[in-house]
């Protein structure tokens, strides 16, 4: 744990060195904030009409209704939370972006400033290697999505109807944010960092670990329009899935990740 601890190190303040990495997340980031608030704030603004006054949102109205914390909530509030909550699910791009763009130069980039070697020669196993590579690349990622969550938060508490916000905060929607994301961050990030091992250009691992994104969007869109119900079953299902397959993608990491090639091969 103390190899694997100095090895991280070293990781974040390679990373604090190189700030451009975070660029993709904070711009997923930002994204995945405004496109919420301009459907719900700003749309109806500008229209001079409020989203309670389109029965296409009685749905939504109905299943809030019933929540505990949300039934004293105003049509209009229990509309906007209702968009606000839905949206969470965007959010989870934002730790994605931010592991698959420091991930996929985890590796990569020791071989190209030529100090993969070095490490190589240390007595790190495989596993302690590899996992100081992810934590490192984790670690800022789930910083970032507290941040963007914490914005988040405080975005709606400043623009939306009084207590819109209290949907955000529901057990269900913690868990997208810090259950669910982090997972698939994992997963995007250990993606990347299989590929890494294997070629020279750090692209062509942040273009596999960009995969992770198809069924987070996917997720996105079949809740929007009413197909998928982010409960608490389909939640912890998900989460089991994602933990199995980061077990998997590690194991496929060691395994595929030959030091002996890989000291001969990247010369």
């Amino acid at each position: 744990m103390s190899r694997t601890l100095a090895l991280l190190g070293k990781e974040l303040a390679d990373l604090r060195r190189n700030p451009a990495l975070f660029l993709p997340a904070i711009l997923a980031g930002v994204f995945s904030m405004l496109l919420p608030f301009f459907i719900a704030i700003v749309v109806p603004a500008f229209a001079g009409e409020r989203l309670s006054d389109s029965s296409d949102f009685d749905i939504a109205i109905e299943m809030y209704r019933n929540r505990p914390g949300l039934r004293d909530l105003d049509p209009e509030a229990v509309i906007q939370a209702w968009i606000f909550q839905q949206f969470l699910v965007l959010l989870v791009l934002t730790p994605v972006a931010g592991a698959m763009s420091i991930a996929a130069y985890s590796i990569v980039g020791e071989k190209q400033a030529r100090t993969l070697e070095p490490l190589l020669a240390t007595p790190l196993s495989t596993f302690e290697l590899l996992a100081a590579k992810v934590l490192g690349a984790l670690v800022p990622a789930l910083l970032l999505t507290a941040a963007t969550f914490a914005v988040y938060v405080g975005g709606v508490i400043v623009f939306a109807e009084s207590g819109a916000y209290r949907a955000l905060l529901l057990p269900a929607s913690l868990a997208v944010t810090f259950l669910l994301g982090p997972l698939a961050s994992l997963a995007a990030l250990q993606l990347a960092v299989c590929v890494s091992s294997r070629v020279n250009d750090p692209r062509s691992a942040q273009q596999i670990g960009a995969l992770v994104v198809l069924p987070v969007t996917a997720a996105f869109i079949l809740q929007i329009t009413g197909m998928l119900q982010l409960t608490g079953l389909v939640m912890a299902s998900a989460a089991l899935v994602l933990a199995g397959i980061n077990i998997g993608l590690m194991l496929v990491g060691i395994a595929l990740f030959e030091r002996e090639a890989i000291l001969t091969r990247w010369r």
